[in-house]
């Protein structure tokens, strides 16, 4: 692809669409507005351009990515649950949102998990529903088939060489009663696989590179990187502009047609909070003047727990990193009565401990790990603005391990991961475990995920979809009993799926678009 830069447009006062958001769920919007329709786009991004940055295109060195110049600098709150300890959640703050600084893993869970949407009262939402979108955004190495797409705007590969840890688990796996599948993302995700990428000839292949830099020559887009929104125009019942900086202060500038939020699952109902849409009781004490009740915006807020990390010592060099540091993905149940598979284990090329293991064991000399996380996990927390500046802080608390059956499922998959680590797969690899450094009574392994316990920055559900009292949008992401206003990121979520959550959220992307051009 040719270099590509963000072409440089005076700011209109009006548009027809404003997308505030350039992440997994706006960008779809906003590709689909240019080539489908003859409107005027305005994309508001608060991030910079991050164009041909080697940090931000080299897969290997994602991590980083997660607390410096392209990250919000979020956290969840301390909880007892996790002893007291901070967790960082990083959000992608540049052009392609959290899809420039993700470990690029393009996953869509298990058909189950759309049908138990449709269940909760979001009409044309199941799996069957939702597939067409998944497959108009892929570009899959493997070709069309019943379950994939290709042609579409993101490129989807998987390892050309997995690395000796990756393959170790996979063939470890059929030991511990996992089977190995060809692909995650077909009719079932039970079982062990090469994991699927948003990596194309060594790159990373964001949103941004797949949706928006085909069409950024187009006069009809104006893309405004740096530019942060601080509110909505609400005017008779209608949302008729967005209020953001230009240079650091702040404008106005309207929407014609309508103003969809993809902001994502922390500034979108931040952004509702502090127009006045929102709790009238939180509102209140904000003392920001209600202009909307809606009173679960913030509420519903889900993530996936993720145990960092089973790390064992390596017999020898791992060598260089290799695709995202990872490479296979392993999905089974903890328990053998369930539908469909719950936790989740993946490999990391090096030492991926949380800090308070990293202070409890000794981690020197080389090392590998193996996340051990919950996929469909059950506790549900809440975001609250603490005060009503724009750049206040946050208490943001995803009450991980609120309920014993996430606690007792990570336990187990921290065990099935110990037990795999010294299968026949790992003899030329495994050299003793390191964190923990022994098996476990199941007390201890208690502790063990109270104190590894981190995230899969997989935050959602924060404006729900569906009917009851505390959803945000209708089942067409319409916020209720508001017009002009759409919200089109993973805040939308009823309930999380069992995967990463780049995937589902570009479908609702693509969903969104064809609802606004009523196509859908």
């Amino acid at each position: 692809m040719a270099e590509t830069s963000v072409p440089t447009r005076p700011l209109q006062k009006a548009y027809d669409y404003i997308v505030v958001g350039s992440g997994s769920g706006g960008s779809p919007v906003v590709r689909r507005l240019i080539d489908n329709t003859d409107a005027t786009v305005l994309l508001i991004e608060a991030g910079e351009p991050g164009i041909d940055v080697p940090e931000i295109d080299d897969p290997r060195e994602w991590v980083p990515l997660g607390r410096g110049r392209w990250d919000w600098g979020y956290d969840y709150a301390p909880s007892p649950l996790v002893n007291g300890r901070t967790i960082g959640i990083p959000r992608g703050k540049v052009l392609g949102g959290s899809s420039a600084t993700n470990a690029l893993m393009w996953y869509r869970g298990n058909p189950l998990d759309y049908d138990a949407w449709a269940d909760a009262g979001c009409e044309r939402w199941s799996f069957r529903d939702v597939l067409p979108y998944f497959k108009r955004a892929e570009d899959w190495e493997g070709g069309e088939t019943t379950w994939r797409g290709t042609g579409g705007p993101l490129k989807i590969t998987t390892s050309k060489m997995l690395h000796p840890v990756a393959r170790a688990m996979l063939e470890g796996a059929p030991d511990v009663g996992i089977p190995v599948i060809a692909d995650p993302n077909a009719a079932t995700n039970e079982g062990a696989c090469p994991s699927n990428f948003n990596l194309f000839e060594g790159k990373r292949w964001s949103s941004a590179k797949g949706y928006l830099h085909p069409i950024m020559d187009n006069e009809r887009l104006t893309i405004l990187t740096g530019s942060q929104a601080i509110g909505l125009v609400i005017e008779n019942g209608r949302c008729t502009g967005v209020r953001h900086l230009v240079d650091g202060k702040p404008v106005t500038t309207l929407a014609t047609t309508q103003v969809v939020l993809a902001a994502g699952a922390i500034d979108t109902p931040r952004l509702l909070m502090l127009s006045g849409i929102g709790d009238p009781a939180e509102l209140a004490r904000l003392g920001i003047p209600l202009i909307h009740a809606l009173p679960g915006v913030g509420r519903n807020l889900q993530d996936h727990p993720l145990v960092q990390a089973v790390v064992c010592r390596s017999k020898k060099p791992l060598g260089p990193k290799t695709d995202n540091g990872g490479g296979t993905m392993l999905n089974w149940k903890s328990r053998p009565d369930l539908k469909q598979p719950d936790v989740h284990s993946f490999p990391v090329q090096g030492n991926s401990a949380e800090p308070r293991l990293r202070e409890l064991y000794d981690m020197s000399g080389e090392v590998f790990s193996m996340g051990a996380g919950l996929m469909h996990s059950k506790s549900v927390g809440y975001l609250r603005m603490l005060t009503a500046d724009p750049f206040g802080p946050l208490e943001i608390q995803p009450n991980y391990l609120a309920e014993q059956s996430d606690l007792n499922a990570l336990v187990s998959a921290v065990g099935t991961v110990m037990d795999l680590a010294e299968t026949r797969a790992f003899a030329d690899l495994f050299d003793g475990f390191v964190a923990p450094d022994r098996r476990l009574t199941k007390a201890e392994t208690v502790e063990f995920v109270r104190n590894g316990c981190s995230t899969f920055f997989h935050p959602c559900g924060t404006a729900k979809m569906g009917r009851d009292e505390m959803s945000v949008v209708d089942a067409r992401l319409s916020v209720h009993g508001l017009d002009g206003l759409t919200i089109s990121d993973a805040s939308v979520i009823p309930i999380i799926p069992t995967c990463n959550t780049h995937a589902p959220v570009t479908m609702i992307g693509e969903r969104a678009a064809d609802f606004l051009m009523g196509a859908a």
